[in-house]
């Protein structure tokens, strides 16, 4: 949702035009997969020798957010598979909210692992950004085995509070009076008080505005409900045992770096500070997040060769 400042929770306005560009560069192509209320889409880079990356998208974001991570990606071996949950973009959704809680969205999740996993025998990363990070979390203690890593990018420990959690509660009344579209134009004139969104490319603002407005309203109010009434489930990850790595950036406006860095600290995890970015890292510093994110997979890689020996 929009903050003010004109951020998001997909795409903060408050980072250079140019970086927005990014949205659209990428080498990948579109496939479908099976969810439990209908297709999933993603962006899939094609076959790799090597490990996968799930990529999942956090509230009111996209596949494309990881757009400028793909390509690299995929140069430096990996396979990359970045997913619109259901309701988002180009995946349908159910018109009952009540489809859209954490458990149903991580049970789409897992389904898209399984496919996955039967198309490669190397690790299977798995990254939520955001509320993405909650379901990638969910998904992770219903079938803890299905995936080599969980990386929460920009994700906390339980729910959203704060002024974003605030600003869904505004989001409610529009949503009924007006559907999305009443939705998008409040966001729009929010934005516009930022003089860096104004100089956003027409292009650009034409593709956020498609995206925005083919998202569930359904999806918008389930979500909104899942992601504030989340339970903290930091204790239950923890034992799973699985390698996981926290990162955010240093600036983060949903929930607190303090927050991240004391849910690392609980669950034992790495802990990565990414300068120069707020909520979405990927977009706003994406060659420091893909270090991070390649140190961190190589890492569990060798870890995992050497149990192995």
């Amino acid at each position: 949702m929009v903050l003010p400042g004109g951020t998001s929770d997909a795409v903060p306005l408050s980072i250079a035009p140019n970086d927005l560009r990014q949205l659209a560069d990428h080498d990948a192509s579109h496939r479908t997969f099976d969810g439990g209320a209908g297709p999933l889409v993603a962006l899939d880079t094609g076959p790799a020798d090597g490990a996968t990356v799930l990529l999942v998208a956090g509230y009111t974001g996209t596949k494309e957010d990881f757009a400028p991570l793909l390509r690299p990606l995929c140069s430096a071996g990996y396979r990359a598979v970045a997913l619109d949950q259901r309701g988002q973009f180009e995946s349908p959704g159910p018109d009952d909210p009540a489809a859209y809680t954490v458990a149903e969205l991580a049970a789409d999740l897992m389904a898209v692992g399984r496919v996955l996993r039967a198309e490669t025998s190397g690790p299977l990363h798995l990254l939520g950004h955001s509320f993405g990070g909650l379901v990638g979390r969910a998904a992770v203690l219903a079938e803890p085995a299905l995936f080599t890593s969980l990386t929460l990018l920009g994700s906390g420990p339980s729910k959203l509070v704060g002024p974003r959690a605030v600003l869904l509660e505004y989001m409610r009344p529009l949503l009924a009076e007006g559907g999305v579209p009443a939705v998008h134009e409040a966001m729009q004139q929010l934005a516009m008080t930022d003089p860096k969104a104004q100089a956003v490319p027409a292009p650009t603002r034409a593709f956020l505005t498609q995206r925005f407005l083919a998202n569930s309203a359904a999806g918008l109010l389930g979500m909104a409900d899942a992601m504030t009434t989340e339970p903290d489930r930091v204790a239950e990850l923890a034992a799973t045992g699985l390698p996981v790595l926290v990162a955010h950036g240093v600036a983060d406006d949903a929930w607190t770096p303090e927050a991240q860095a004391d849910m690392a600290q609980r669950l034992g995890a790495r802990h990565e500070v990414i300068p120069g970015s707020i909520h979405s890292p990927a977009i706003e510093n994406p060659a420091r997040t893909l270090e991070v994110l390649l140190d961190f997979w190589g890492s569990v890689s060798a870890a995992g060769s050497s149990v192995a020996s």
